[in-house]
């Protein structure tokens, strides 16, 4: 919800390849790096994995780039083990120096994991000039390659599972009233589909250097769900990425039939209306929940994870969780209430985990929450974070074998 301007990058890291340590260049005005030791090499980050077909390692950063010491996950995240993640949504800025990312970075990592959480996603704004629009764009707020690597090591040091997940901003669209992410039409789809592709291919090619478990390809991308486009973008993208491609569907197409997207999973993004009034029992909202998913399935669920979960801790949210706009008179219970019983859901329906909305990378998380911060976000609401511990900390032991990646 930002102005657009060209992002400017100068940044040197180094990495480590299968042949030895070479040096990354991500020269002026590209977000893509090439390797130092062969200047006429592809960009792309595709040659670090070795023959056997195995992951790039990670790109070694100074001592200081670590998590804090002592703060690591207690039970790292593998297969068949539940996802108890956060969403962070972050608007970068040039005015941030490495020192602060870092720092930042090391907070949220600590207080995830004092939610006993072993997964974060890592949501970042792309930018489009309208709903007709072919161009998508990284902006002023799109975070740099730089500072990227920075918080991608924090959390990987951490232990946490981490996803990377670009997220078309709105602003352009003029939302609520006129238009959102859901409903674009580019007046030519197959130059939206390259541009889009060109935009993420080096995000994807970070990815893998710093062994990323999951790449969001789109979310809540309602209209260009059934494109034939999302087939190029996959294959491009799996030149330079090994891990896990996913799409996170919005509630509304994801329970009203197949989303049609070629990704390794889909995703959910959850924002399911429950007309209750705010006195309603957890119970009374599990039913409310498994009323909506009975649409798209009944019975267990393991292929299935909630990209997205979270709703205002305000009156009257459950008949609008996802309202982002409103800021009606708080009411943590209702918060905490929907938290515990989406919880219970995914327990239940033996899902793969939830992903709370969300966390604001430059918002204190142990600071009470001002007037001005969002109602949906969780941190520093007590009763809240409290719904989130008991959930992470249950007995769960996740889907099992049923879903390996």
């Amino acid at each position: 919800m930002l102005a657009v301007l060209p992002v400017v990058v100068l940044s040197t890291v180094v990495a480590s390849s299968a042949a030895g340590s070479q040096f990354l260049h991500w020269k002026d005005g590209s977000l893509l790096p090439s390797l130092g030791a062969d200047e006429n090499a592809s960009a792309r980050l595709t040659a670090s994995a070795g023959e056997d077909g195995g992951r790039a390692p990670a790109a070694p950063s100074p001592p200081t780039g670590a998590a804090p010491r002592g703060v690591h996950v207690e039970k790292p995240w593998k297969p068949g083990m539940p996802e108890w993640g956060v969403q962070i949504y972050w608007e970068d800025s040039a005015r941030n120096t490495d020192a602060e990312v870092r720092r930042r970075a090391r907070q949220k990592a600590e207080y995830i994991i004092g939610l006993h959480g072993n997964s974060v996603s890592l949501s970042f704004p792309f930018y489009t000039k309208g709903k007709a629009s072919n161009e998508v764009f990284a902006g002023p707020n799109t975070p740099t390659p730089a500072h990227l690597a920075i918080v991608l090591r924090v959390f990987h040091d951490a232990g946490l599972r981490v996803t990377m997940r670009p997220l078309l901003d709105e602003k352009a669209l003029k939302p609520p009233k006129d238009g959102w992410r859901g409903n674009i039409e580019p007046a030519g789809r197959s130059a939206w589909f390259a541009a889009y592709t060109k935009l993420l291919q080096p995000y994807a090619a970070l990815a893998e250097l710093h062994q990323v478990a999951s790449f969001v390809i789109g979310a809540e991308l309602n209209s260009l769900e059934s494109d034939p486009g999302w087939n190029g973008l996959v294959a491009a993208l799996r030149k330079d990425y090994r891990g896990e491609l996913t799409y996170d569907a919005n509630w509304d197409n994801f329970v009203s039939g197949p989303v049609k997207v070629p990704a390794t999973s889909i995703g959910l993004d959850a924002y399911f209306p429950v007309k209750v009034p705010d006195s309603a029992s957890v119970a009374t909202l599990v039913d409310g929940w498994n009323k909506w998913l009975d649409k798209k399935s009944t019975g267990p669920m393991p292929e299935v994870v909630l990209a997205e979960a979270g709703i205002g801790a305000m009156d009257g949210a459950y008949q609008a969780p996802g309202d982002f706009y409103n800021k009606r008179a708080v009411n943590e219970n209702v918060q905490a209430n929907w938290y515990r019983a989406v919880c219970k859901v995914v327990v239940d329906r033996t899902m793969e985990g939830v992903y709370w909305w969300s966390l604001n990378f430059d918002d204190d998380p142990y600071a009470a929450p001002g007037e001005g911060i969002s109602r949906l976000n969780f941190a520093g609401r007590p009763k809240t974070e409290k719904a989130i511990r008991d959930c992470f900390g249950s007995a769960y032991a996740g889907p099992g074998t049923a879903r390996q990646h």
